[in-house]
């Protein structure tokens, strides 16, 4: 999956240094860089694109139209809502408990929406 970010160490910065996940890849291609992360404990590869005209960098943060398309799956809600607080990302909600589990949506600093999805109640 492509995520359109304004430059490549910035998004690198947050999504390892402060997210946690993995860089799966960092490519020199001459005027660009396959750049990939993962997220802690697996799933998909999120390809950092950095924009390279008007048109691309007017979709970053609004790849869906303002709607949370990006989940982030826990094992422990409460452990990893507290540790990305903590770490200064930008809840837009409080957590809310619902049928499939407990959720809070989140943005990045490039204006992405993104959910935070853990367990429900029972497990």
């Amino acid at each position: 999956m492509a995520l359109v970010v304004p430059d490549y160490d910035a998004a690198i910065a947050f999504y390892v240094g402060v997210m946690g996940f993995r860089l799966t890849a960092d490519l020199d291609q001459g005027r660009k860089r396959w750049v990939t992360v993962q997220p802690p404990g697996g799933g998909v590869h999120l390809v950092l694109a950095r924009a390279e005209s008007a048109a691309q960098t007017a979709v970053i943060g609004a790849q869906a139209g303002g709607r949370v398309f990006l989940f982030l799956q826990t094992d422990d809600f409460a452990r990893d809502h507290a540790a990305m607080l903590a770490a200064g990302v930008t809840f837009k909600e409080a957590p809310r408990h619902e049928p499939y589990g407990s959720v809070a949506v989140w943005q990045d600093p490039f204006g992405n929406r993104w959910d935070l999805i853990g367990p429900g109640l029972s497990g």
